[in-house]
């Protein structure tokens, strides 16, 4: 039986496909600007359609759709300070479709798309800060303190109690000196994810239209190195020393390896998922209660964390049997 080529890429009406990319690009971004409250959330869509009309359309064209969002992003906000971390998204997901091509493992594939991205908009930063005389510090805590002040203006809106309210602006200082700290672990952690769930959405599209996609294996089966376990209980030891610079390294590492375990609880409640047939519309359900509940989403990483131990999926016992 001859087996079917999948196509790298597929190249028809390019000037179509470069409008209409630009177009779900801006669409995204005009959502994730300007609708309150939601419109982070569909920010981390953004990384898709650059992926997608990369991984369609080649890398020449792929880059054209790139710098023309990017300008069309300029031309609705006025600002570069704004658009920086959108450029980052769309920076993702062009090298999430780059490293595609190459057929490297889920791990790396992942591992070197946030290391690249990181790294760039670190250097972009120090460029920036640069130009406008402020240092990167005060702009992260520039940034951070206007969030608040946002976040404080809509929990009013929202009609939480004035005494909630006068507990969390007294607790500003404390919370905004938290959070400037990490900064390191929510940026990894961040996109971590958005690489993960862009991967996620991206196949099932890449293959309906005929676009190569690698085979990663089945992510259902996936799990984290074992070594991560020691990581992540030696970072927990450092929350309880005295000495400030350990607990905030402990809670930043603490917070990466929460991520990581995860996409591992994830794994494990998709197992099952498929194992037991649960229905689509129920699956949507729970995995939208996993957003909105905090103790859901600490269990799947709880999850993740003791498959070491309990190995709920006994892989070791099927590879051996």
């Amino acid at each position: 039986m001859e087996k079917k080529i999948v196509s790298q890429t597929v190249q028809r009406n390019i000037s179509k496909d470069i409008v209409s990319g630009i177009a779900i690009i801006g669409l995204i971004f005009i959502a994730s600007t300007y609708l309150p409250v939601i419109g982070f959330f569909f920010s981390l869509f953004i990384p898709l359609p650059i992926l997608f009309y990369r991984s369609k359309l080649g890398r020449t064209t792929g880059i054209i759709v790139y710098i023309l969002s990017i300008i069309m992003m300029l031309v609705i906000t006025g600002g570069i300070s704004d658009i920086l971390f959108f450029a980052e998204l769309l920076l993702l997901g062009f090298v999430l479709s780059e490293l595609i091509e190459m057929r490297l493992s889920i791990e790396k594939t992942i591992s070197y798309a946030c290391a690249f991205v990181l790294i760039t908009g670190i250097i972009i930063l120090f460029f920036y800060s640069n130009l406008s005389n402020t240092g990167i510090y005060t702009l992260a805590s520039e940034y951070i303190s206007r969030n608040l002040k946002l976040t404080m203006v809509m929990y009013e809106s929202m009609g939480v109690t004035e005494e909630s309210i006068h507990v969390i602006s007294n607790s500003m200082e404390k919370i905004h000196y938290v959070l400037i700290r990490i900064i390191p672990a929510m940026l990894i952690s961040l996109t971590l994810f958005v690489s993960w769930t862009s991967l996620l959405i991206a196949k099932p599209m890449l293959k309906a239209k005929n676009i190569f996609f690698p085979d990663f294996d089945s992510l259902k089966l996936w799990k984290a190195p074992e070594f991560m376990v020691w990581i992540f209980i030696g970072c927990g030891v450092m929350l309880i020393l005295p000495e400030n610079s350990f607990k905030i390294l402990g809670l930043n590492g603490l917070i990466i390896l929460m991520t990581i375990y995860f996409f591992q609880g994830i794994a494990i409640v998709s197992f099952y998922f498929d194992k037991k047939n649960v229905p689509r519309i129920f699956r949507i359900f729970l995995y939208s209660i996993l957003a909105l509940q905090q103790l859901v989403l600490l269990s799947v990483i709880g999850l993740g964390f003791f498959d070491m131990w309990l190995n709920f999926r006994k892989l070791d016992i099927k590879k051996e049997s």
